[in-house]
């Protein structure tokens, strides 16, 4: 898979953003750069703004202070060419019990404005290993519904990944395609941020570990498989 190469560097330009919930700041002044061709993954306890700062990055939330731009788009003032550059897999997968795993991403291949061909379909479905269920997803573990939610990024492979626990639920072959596709991504110049508490199964995959405490993000320079972090050219700071 190779991202179009007229897309703007970096991947992704965060600076000094910030976010708050009522009277509390989530985030206190994130400033990340991410270059094209690298994953990084963000680490933090429970409530540490994870979660918001991928939400952020994919539109759903609006920042209150700061700006960000995914490949040279505007977070805000762009915000729809950014939706169609990111691809998002979150703690909800977002599916419809009723139907099958391949009904489900025909329904979504419609909304891409894709044409869902059959072939296509079970393509994607083999990646995941549910070419063969014909079962509803109503009686779908866990595991086969974060499966089927990977599937629906596979119909058109975003430029930038925005992975909320993504290892969550899965065993050890879920976890293996989960990186393939990160590695895939990266591969062709795209990025990927991984919110994940454990950093171990992306180690593979990703650059550099970061830690987002008390609304800033921080390098984890005890960690990388690259020996320090940041690796390559990402740059971190954690804002005032």
């Amino acid at each position: 898979m190779q991202i179009d190469p007229q897309l703007p560097a970096p991947a992704v330009e965060v600076e000094e953003l910030c976010r708050r919930f009522g009277r509390h700041w989530v985030l206190r002044g994130v400033t990340l750069r991410l270059e094209r061709g690298e994953a990084v993954a963000v680490l933090g306890r429970n409530g540490s703004g994870k979660t918001t700062l991928l939400r952020l990055l994919a539109t759903v939330l609006r920042p209150h202070r700061g700006a960000a731009r995914i490949f040279g788009r505007d977070l805000v003032r762009e915000a729809p060419a950014v939706r169609g550059l990111v691809g998002v897999l979150g703690h909800a997968a977002g599916l419809y019990e009723d139907l099958t795993a391949e009904e489900n991403l025909r329904f979504a291949a419609l909304m891409q404005g894709l044409k869902p061909e059959p072939a296509r379909l079970r393509r994607v479905l083999e990646e995941v290993a549910l070419a063969d269920v014909t079962e509803r997803v109503r009686a779908y573990s866990a595991g086969m519904r974060r499966r089927l939610a990977l599937a629906r990024l596979l119909l058109s492979p975003p430029r930038l990944l925005l992975l909320d626990e993504p290892y969550a639920s899965f065993d050890a072959d879920g976890v293996a395609r989960v990186n393939a596709f990160v590695a895939e991504t990266v591969a062709g110049g795209g990025a990927a941020i991984i919110a994940t508490h454990d950093p171990e199964r992306a180690g593979g995959v990703v650059d550099s570990v970061l830690l987002l405490d008390q609304g800033r993000l921080e390098p984890l320079t005890d960690w990388g498989r690259r020996g320090t972090v940041p690796g390559g050219g990402l740059a971190v700071d954690g804002g005032g």
